[in-house]
């Protein structure tokens, strides 16, 4: 993927005058240096000369340049202890970080993301796992399709037995999930009917934090006090594993939540779930039998009931896990246009301007070898107290 691509560039260059674009050249990008240098955009191992750096995925830090300003996913924010070293040196190096995440809207929700691409393929990679674990068809893999119009086709003509495929989650990630189930000719019924009644065929349906969980003291469901105060709500999920065939991981899941099953849960009679694309895949998390992330090469693997542990994914016995955390990618192309187009147009111009707006500010995480004062949590974390 990419954070713009050469399009995007040859945009960029015909709105501002004096701006210039650099591309490091790359052998695994979705989008070639041809492509870049067709678009009229150099293409140069040295960018030293840059003073804005665009990435995707975290920086190797022995490449980072002093005294720049870098835009990409740092993971750093959630004290994520692999990149606790990434956050020291750009805070010695007195590197600007903005970070994607965090660009956010007045209303808090977010300026980019590629969450609606983690969804589609995702949801496309749960019906290629019901497909070969029941043998009933074989899907070619995402990354063989040249985009999400080829994805779509591809899955319209695939046959499900009477399943029922549940969706948690009621973002950007569920709503690409949805997609290539409409895409599949899937049919959507409400979670009440989902939980009381057959149906001759194939359907999802897909819930909200208010379907899978309480509060324990017994007042009314509010979705911001549950955004606030996840630790004062439990579970009621257990329903749903009771009646749900496919299970297809779309929510944001705080910490402090309620998990969804535990391990017992799973060995229970009742479990019915068979297949789980964990689509959020957070480790640990709120479903256990997530043990680690999965590939885009091998994305699939089995959870053993007995034994609690990783095993065959297509034996009978077991739950098929399909846990690929950058999901997104297997569909480069499209995703980064996506993305792109947002960059391009919502934070850009923040970016060219003396007044560079609360959009900016609330992304950033560190400047001039500090961390911003939204971000001063961090301190003993990169101290390694935390």
């Amino acid at each position: 993927r990419v954070p713009l691509t050469p399009e995007h560039c040859r945009e960029l260059l015909s709105k501002h005058n004096g701006l210039s674009i650099v591309v490091q050249p790359c052998k695994d990008r979705a989008f070639t240096d041809n492509e870049y240098l067709s678009a009229g955009i150099d293409i140069n191992e040295d960018i030293s000369g840059c003073d804005i750096l665009l990435g995707v995925k975290e920086v190797k830090t022995e490449t980072l340049i002093d005294d720049k300003t870098y835009l990409f996913f740092s993971h750093t924010a959630k004290e994520q202890a692999h990149n606790r070293e990434l956050l020291r040196v750009i805070l010695k190096k007195k590197i600007r970080l903005i970070d994607y995440e965090y660009l956010t809207h007045d209303d808090n929700t977010r300026v980019v993301a590629f969450g609606r691409w983690a969804g589609i393929v995702g949801a496309y990679n749960g019906l290629m796992a019901y497909g070969i674990r029941h043998k009933k068809f074989r899907l070619k893999s995402a990354t063989e399709c040249n985009s999400s119009k080829e994805l779509f086709l591809e899955v319209s003509g695939v046959q499900l037995e009477r399943q029922k495929i549940l969706i948690t989650g009621g973002g950007r990630v569920a709503s690409g999930a949805m997609e290539t189930l409409k895409a599949a000719g899937i049919r959507q019924v409400e979670p009440k009917e989902f939980l009381n009644s057959k149906f001759a065929g194939t359907v999802f349906t897909q819930i909200d934090p208010e379907d899978y969980v309480k509060r324990k003291d017994g007042e009314v469901f509010e979705l911001q006090h549950f955004f606030s105060h996840p630790g004062e709500y439990e579970s009621t999920f257990q329903p749903f594993t009771r009646v749900t065939d496919i299970l297809m991981a779309c929510h944001f899941w705080d910490p402090h939540s309620p998990v969804f099953f535990t391990r017992n849960d799973l060995r229970n009679k009742d479990f019915r779930i068979k297949i789980i694309a964990d689509i959020s895949c957070d480790i640990p998390g709120p479903i256990p039998s997530t043990l680690r992330a999965s590939t885009i090469q091998s994305p699939f693997y089995g959870y053993d009931l007995l034994s609690d542990k990783e095993s065959d994914p297509w034996s009978k016995g077991n739950i098929t896990v399909m846990a690929v955390d950058n999901l997104p990618g297997e569909l480069p192309r499209d995703a980064s246009n996506d993305f792109g187009r947002k960059l391009l147009t919502e934070v850009m111009p923040y970016l060219f301007n003396n007044k560079q707006g609360e959009i900016i500010e609330r992304a950033t995480i560190a400047a001039n070898g500090r961390l911003t004062d939204k971000f001063a949590y961090l301190s003993n974390f990169v101290q390694g107290i935390s």
